[in-house]
């Protein structure tokens, strides 16, 4: 059967061009069934395939190919995350050929002065998160009136995150002659709801789950500690020959630290994640390829649109967030035809989670430990004698013969070469200098591991999931949310994983602010509030969280909360939410 490509899908020749130049070759199944409907078609789509198969490049090569430069908006695209929102953006921006298209991403975390400016040079295409084009639409700085494309990417994760309603919000205000394009890994009830509600006659393209990974491809995993971590890490690309790789992180911030480490290490290592820029990215992403850089440290976000065929190993520094994320990352390695390695970091915490993916994607991962001190001194002495063999045979040595002659002429010559070893791998070769790795165990509960499970009284009837929950912990206690782990939200409770050491700080701190919230989120004296949410109670119990919005009066009609200003002019410079008595609603 004749493989499908790029060519075969309608796009221009111009777009083949650019496409070759970013490397991108055989679209994936998504996008081979999307690409054509878009480009030919006035029907709505609605995409279902798993994460990481290509649905966002699904509708932006399209996108481009139908737009052409106006003064309004023509495309509005919503997408769950700040990280998401800007990786798009620039996808679409470093994919336009010379069509001139301008682009924006607007999200919360930056200046409403710079996304202003921005909107105001007449836009085409918009793509934000729902919370902050929900403030650009009441603000009156966004219209949406004349869009010729509202598209929804990721859209259950926006369900998880709650942002359902705000996405009915904005479907009410854009025009009826519109195209909407619906893409999800998942179709939840929720979702169909909508797009019932709101899409009329539109055409499916469901791409079944691939749950078998490439036999090209081996899977391992260890058992650690988040402490022994980077050590396993430098271990593992010491043992190797030839390491050529991605080290997938969970966030920019872990992606910087691993980073920073490395480097400082001396491995010649490149980062990637949301906030690096496009040109930057493009540098970055021409280094790796052409194997003048052979580690990339990235986020899953980051990763995308990477195709590389002889990528030795694929290592899962931080645990993925769902099976698909790791089916996605370990199939960067075992392409073309050459075998790869894909090993996963598992802490006691993670184990169980750990195997409901290897059970979720139908697949068998071997345990494997970490490479002893002696093995990786092996491999270093080993890669010294070859580098110096090839040396030899290069002439790259003959400058530094007279210096060398010298020496011979005073010393023994195996004692002058070992000198020299001595000066230049004193540490490469100590096992001293390694530090020492401690054998973790599966239990979650295991007593010296470094983790504590923590029961916290709030759930979804509180208004929490997992990234709201995690906003609120980190801000009520300090803990980094790069430390807050396997996060279960549930109804009524939810539980958190931390580090052992800021367990009884989280204890502390929580102990009374779970129940407030509870109590007072959403509602005062019995009287629901509008929509919105809040960040939790304050310890001198008289104010909300410095972060968060509200839009709303309460039902009972004698309160509204707000950040900094009232409506009324009465100044309140604290950062902090307030409440003050009003008048009857007007």
């Amino acid at each position: 059967m004749t493989e499908i490509t790029f060519k075969d899908l309608g796009l221009s020749s111009r777009a083949l061009e650019w496409l070759e130049k970013k490397w991108f070759k055989i679209p994936s199944p998504i996008q081979a069934e999307v690409i054509p409907l878009l480009i030919a078609n006035k029907k709505n789509i609605i995409g279902q395939a798993a994460t990481g198969t290509g649905k966002t490049a699904a509708f932006w090569l399209p996108l481009i190919e139908n737009l052409k430069h106006e003064n309004h908006i023509q495309a509005l695209i919503l997408v769950p995350t700040r990280e998401l929102a800007v990786q798009v953006a620039e996808e679409i921006n470093s994919l336009q050929y010379p069509k001139n298209l301008s682009i924006v991403a607007i999200y919360g975390g930056q200046s409403y002065e710079i996304q202003n400016r921005a909107l105001k040079k007449g836009i085409d295409i918009v793509v934000g998160t729902p919370g902050r084009v929900m403030d650009h639409l009441n603000r009156r700085t966004l219209k949406i009136e004349e869009i010729k494309y509202f598209i929804l990417d990721e859209a259950d994760e926006m369900l998880n995150m709650g942002f359902i309603d705000d996405i009915e919000t904005i479907f009410k205000q854009t025009n009826p002659d519109k195209r909407v394009l619906l893409f999800s890994a998942t179709m939840p009830r929720e979702i169909l709801s909508v797009a019932k509600k709101y899409m009329g006659e539109y055409d499916l393209v469901a791409i079944k789950k691939n749950e078998n990974i490439t036999a090209l491809t081996e899977q391992f995993y260890i058992q650690i500690s988040e402490r022994d971590k980077l050590e396993a890490l430098c271990r593992i690309m010491d043992k190797e020959d030839d390491f050529y790789g991605i080290v997938f992180c969970k966030t920019k911030l872990d992606v910087d630290h691993v980073f920073a480490r490395l480097h400082e290490k001396g491995y010649s290592t490149q980062a990637l994640h949301g906030d690096v820029q496009q040109k930057q990215r493009e540098n970055i992403l021409k280094l790796f390829k052409t194997k003048k850089t052979k580690i990339l440290v990235a986020t899953d976000v980051a990763a995308r649109g990477i195709d590389v065929n002889d990528i030795s190993h694929v290592i899962n520094f931080g645990l993925p967030q769902d099976p698909e994320s790791y089916v996605h990352r370990i199939g960067r390695t075992g392409r073309a035809g050459k075998t790869g390695t894909a090993i996963t970091f598992v802490t006691p915490s993670e184990y169980r989670k750990f195997v409901f993916f290897q059970k979720a994607t139908n697949n068998t991962v071997k345990k494997i430990e970490i490479p002893a001190i002696a093995h990786v001194i092996e491999t270093k002495k080993k890669k010294l004698k070859a580098n110096i063999t090839e040396m030899l045979e290069k002439g790259a040595h003959e400058k530094y013969l007279t210096i060398a002659q010298e020496l011979l002429q005073e010393r023994e010559a195996d004692h002058v070469l070992a000198a020299l070893l001595r000066i230049a791998y004193s540490n490469e070769f100590n096992e001293e200098h390694y530090t020492t790795i401690e054998k973790t165990s599966s239990s979650v509960n295991t007593p010296g591991e470094g983790k504590a499970r923590i029961f916290i009284a709030l759930g979804k009837t509180a208004g929490y999931y997992p990234k709201t929950m995690v906003d609120f912990i980190t801000e009520e206690t300090g803990v980094p949310s790069r430390e807050i782990d396997d996060v279960r939200v549930l109804e009524d409770f939810s539980f958190i994983t931390v580090p052992e050491y800021q367990s009884e700080v989280v204890i502390k701190t929580l102990k009374g602010t779970a129940s407030r919230a509870k109590d007072d989120k959403g509602s005062w004296s019995g009287d629901r509030w509008g929509r919105g949410w809040f960040r939790g109670w304050s310890r001198g119990g008289d104010r909300w969280g410095d972060r968060g919005w509200f839009r709303g009066w309460s039902r009972g009609g004698d309160r509204w909360w707000f950040r900094g200003w009232s409506r009324w002019g009465d100044k309140r410079p604290e950062r902090s939410w307030r409440t003050f008595e009003k008048g009857p609603r007007k």
